[in-house]
């Protein structure tokens, strides 16, 4: 099969069109004929840093975690899946599971589901990880009826899932972004666009919750914006971080008992470790999604096998609006 496959790594490190091995349904698995997979920041990170992150795969690499496609195979034990089934999914593009830039994907039959009927290929492919992610983070931080919740990046791949799921766990939303286009995009999705570049955290704190602070504070902007998440959660609060990584002062933290959810959704396929919850969670986005509920936002400009290079340099640089998908 064809596959668009890594053999360096590094920032301008390209692809390359190579053929490698068609996939073999084994026990528990199904081979799917990939038709789009996206990329999300992590991908664009394990291609520029490469050995430096310990979720990378050893080169040469074929990249790409999530996509939506039609099964072709069916490995021993699998049920719930037959020929022919539209299917969406997170499954591979890191350690030793094969990446979705290829013709065909081996996929663990737990780590995906039936595609949203409502969807194309395209939009079905953007979905997966920014979904389990915002699922997993605004669930393990009780979101509910109610509830007042800020999305740090509202307008992001992560954000603007987590603003639809918010509200439709009952959620009183608001969201940072900055510009025309981010603020407009948050306000269409039902929350409230508070545009960080001209107001201060103690300003959507005062104006917003009565200076209470906000029942959750969902930070998919991560570093060093942790400590206005910090500012932004009430007395006894629930944050959620999908970036974590970084080291900080805790004390403001400490004197306000806030509770702190770390969400890195990739350790299931990582270790092997609780993945029918990807599943599970997967058929949940796809009733949202059906529903009317939840809706993912693709970035206009397409791409395909002949531009892989530039896909992953138009998120990197920051020009995207929604996520960027790679139709194959």
């Amino acid at each position: 099969m064809k596959a668009m496959v890594l053999n360096t790594y590094g920032p301008d490190a390209p692809f390359e069109l190579a053929e490698v091995p068609d996939p073999v349904a084994i026990p528990g698995h199904v081979v799917v004929k990939v038709a789009a997979t996206s990329v999300n920041t992590v991908d664009t990170m394990i291609h520029s840093m490469g050995a430096d992150l310990p979720l990378s795969p050893k080169l040469p690499a074929v990249l790409g975690m999530d996509f939506a496609g039609t099964v072709i195979a069916i490995g021993e034990g699998v049920t719930g899946f037959a020929i022919g089934d539209e299917v969406f999914g997170c499954a591979g593009g890191l350690v030793d599971l094969p990446g979705s830039l290829a013709q065909y994907i081996n996929a663990d039959a737990r780590l995906i589901a039936h595609k949203p009927k409502t969807l194309g290929m395209r939009e079905a492919a953007a979905l997966p990880l920014v979904g389990i992610t915002a699922y997993e983070g605004l669930t393990r931080a009780g979101v509910g009826e109610g509830q007042t919740v800020l999305v740090q990046g509202g307008a992001g791949g992560v954000g603007h899932v987590a603003v639809q799921i918010a509200r439709h766990l009952g959620a009183n939303v608001s969201a940072t972004g900055r510009g025309a286009d981010q603020l407009s995009l948050i306000e269409g999705l039902g929350a409230r666009p508070l545009d960080f570049t001209t107001q201060t955290v103690e300003d959507f704190v005062a104006e917003h919750t009565d200076g209470v602070g906000f029942d959750v504070v969902f930070d998919s902007v991560g570093g060093p914006n942790m400590t206005n998440s910090f500012a932004a959660a009430k007395l006894n609060g629930q944050i959620a971080s999908t970036v974590a990584m970084v080291e900080i002062d805790l004390t403001p933290a400490h004197f306000k008992g806030l509770s702190l959810h770390v969400v890195f959704m990739l350790i299931p396929m990582m270790h092997d470790v609780g993945r029918q919850t990807h599943g599970d969670i997967l058929r949940s986005l796809a009733d949202l999604v059906d529903s009317g509920r939840l809706k993912p936002i693709v970035d206009e400009q397409k791409f395909g096998w002949g531009n892989v290079d530039a896909a992953y340099a138009h998120l990197t640089h920051g020009g995207a609006v929604g996520k960027v998908v790679v139709e194959l």
